[in-house]
């Protein structure tokens, strides 16, 4: 069981963070070029924490099976400049 407490320190801009399990981390992510973001569906979503204004706060508490992860954020845009991290669940 894992919990991300996650803070948008934008002044500006709204973001999101999405936690999705790589099954395979060398395919890329399953991307919707017509609306610049990662295809959630297809992608293996495991949760997140929804649009959050700037200065604001939230939190996901997931159970997550050891495994590869990736967490992005997918503001149309936002994924494709960046805005992503992996990070791995060992047993």
């Amino acid at each position: 069981k894992i919990t991300f407490k996650v803070k948008n320190s934008s002044k500006d801009t709204i973001h999101e963070m999405i936690v999705m399990y790589r099954a395979n981390p060398k395919d890329p992510l399953p991307y919707i070029a017509d609306e610049n973001r990662v295809d959630e569906d297809k992608a293996g979503d495991k949760g997140e924490v929804s649009e959050l204004d700037p200065g604001a706060s939230g939190s996901l508490t997931v159970d997550l099976k050891p495994g590869k992860y990736v967490l992005i954020c997918n503001v149309p845009g936002h994924f494709v400049s960046g805005m992503w991290t992996e990070f791995t669940v060992n047993p």
